[in-house]
């Protein structure tokens, strides 16, 4: 797919929450976990993971939902709890944000997804990698590489 110019802008159900990404995305992805399931409502989350620098919310403030650990922070609008992003409990200067709440999501198209073992049987994405868990932090340099490289982002 062909990803769009930058600035993209998206946003909560309701539009209270709304955010900027200003830079291109590190990756698209899919998770099927059963957390994902649970909190998406559906067969698998999308996300798009931005570089931290590179997202800005412009509206609204969001409440913690989800799980309430030491891992990660899901941000949810606190007027119609979609669940809009999640930033990482420690600092690794992305973001990962609910691609399906884009204003133009069309252009998204599954790269990788992960926590295939857990993934519904009738649920294809599509996805030019698969994982049947999450890959190991020292294995994404070289899948953003891979990535931008297949589509091409300099």
């Amino acid at each position: 797919m062909t990803l769009p110019d930058l600035p993209i802008e998206g946003g909560c159900r309701c539009g209270r929450v709304r955010f900027r990404v200003s830079q291109a995305p590190w990756m698209e992805t899919i998770c099927h976990c059963r957390g994902c399931q649970r909190m998406s409502g559906s067969a698998f989350s999308t996300t798009l993971i931005v570089p931290a620098d590179g997202f800005e919310q412009i509206a609204g403030e969001t409440v913690i939902g989800g799980l309430h650990g030491d891992e990660a922070h899901h941000h949810h609008c606190d007027g119609c709890k979609s669940w809009v992003f999640t930033t990482p409990a420690a600092d690794l200067g992305f973001v990962s944000i609910r691609a399906t709440l884009l204003d133009e999501p069309g252009w998204f198209a599954p790269w990788m997804e992960t926590q295939t073992a857990e993934k519904l049987p009738w649920a294809a994405t599509g996805a030019v990698r698969s994982f049947e868990r999450f890959p190991g932090m020292e294995d994404y340099q070289a899948l953003i590489a891979a990535y931008r490289e297949d589509r091409g982002i300099s």
